[in-house]
């Protein structure tokens, strides 16, 4: 397929640049093969069943972006892509010029990094303390590129799902900042199974794909994990013929990139899973998603469940309707195809 048909027009004004007030205000557009219906996000409790299992992705956002300067006093912007170990990352590096390795930045006026050199166009560092309290003292939230104000406090509350418990992602999996305790202490008492994976998001998901011919694109690498106590519930749901709901597109991910077998496996490994249209999904059977950027692998992944015309009719309805879009937006629950 071409990377063509994956684009839209989009408003500006509708790029949500802010949270609601409350997080499950939101509105869902529900996405079925023959109808489009617009609810509220609270309405998900109604839309669920006893025994489906809803899995949420509970990584947690890091500030994971520092501003400082070279030796030299050129200016540089790091924006964390993984956290390798306590005292190792890799970044991505704005520069006039791109540090060599060997050399030392100060970054946040406080911290002094050394870059040991590049894995293709990543940087890896080391850091002489412990890089996740550094980046906690120091760092600034990592908003996305379309988010244009600079991060404050309620950024620092809402930029984070209410069950975010693995520090790594340095992007939301926004799907999940719907959800507050309270909805989802009524999904529990209508008998809705609550799993967790941890799949870290990198700043590659905001990458933008560049091939027209979407088959030659690279996709980025990310950590995930799947626990052994979330199988057994799929394995328990599946076998009632219950339904798995992936909150998010991460969710999703990391549930088919543990499916590879034909089975979902519990573990942990690195995944760089493309999914496009014509993939045969394996354990998710319904998604809960927000509106995604035209052209992106995130886009092409949803078209890939509920179906490519079915999608370009949904996003033209919320696009009408006046949905707000993308990390702070409003989502959608989709049917597989």
């Amino acid at each position: 397929m071409k990377l063509s048909d994956f684009d839209f027009d989009l408003p500006p004004e509708l790029i949500a640049q802010h949270p609601l007030p409350d997080r499950a205000a939101s509105r869902l557009l529900h996405v079925e093969p023959d109808a489009l219906t617009d609810r509220s996000f609270r309405d998900i409790v109604q839309l669920l069943h006893p025994g489906d299992v809803l899995v949420f992705n509970d990584t947690r956002v890091i500030n994971a972006r520092l501003f400082g300067s070279k030796a030299s006093g050129g200016k540089v912007e790091v924006l964390i892509e993984r956290v390798l170990d306590t005292q190792h990352a890799l970044a991505h590096i704005r520069a006039s010029k791109s540090p060599k390795a060997g050399q030392t930045l100060t970054l946040a006026d406080a911290i002094h990094v050394q870059v040991l050199g590049r894995r293709d166009d990543l940087f890896e560092l080391r850091f002489a303390d412990n890089v996740y309290e550094l980046l906690e003292q120091h760092g600034q939230l990592p908003l996305p590129p379309y988010i244009t104000h600079t991060p404050d406090a309620t950024d620092a509350q809402r930029y984070q799902t209410v069950y975010a418990k693995h520090a790594g992602a340095v992007a939301a999996p926004t799907a999940g900042l719907h959800f507050d305790d309270a909805l989802l202490a009524q999904l529990k008492e209508r008998g809705v199974e609550l799993a967790h994976v941890t799949l870290h998001v990198g700043a590659g998901t905001f990458q933008p794909v560049r091939t027209e011919n979407i088959a030659e694109h690279q996709m980025h690498c990310e950590w995930y994990h799947v626990p052994e106590e979330t199988v057994k519930l799929i394995q328990r749901a599946k076998a009632l013929n219950r339904n798995v709901i992936a909150v998010g597109t991460t969710s999703l991910r990391a549930l088919e990139s543990a499916s590879q077998s034909g089975m979902l496996e519990a573990g942990s490994a690195e995944t760089q899973i493309f999914i496009t249209p014509g993939y045969d999904f394996v354990t998710v059977d319904r998604l809960i998603t927000n509106f995604h950027l035209p052209k992106s692998t995130l886009m092409m992944l949803v078209a890939a469940f509920a179906g490519l015309e079915r999608i370009r009719a949904a996003y033209a309805h919320a696009i009408e309707q006046r949905y707000r879009f993308f990390s702070y937006g409003d989502a959608m629950l989709l049917e597989k195809k």
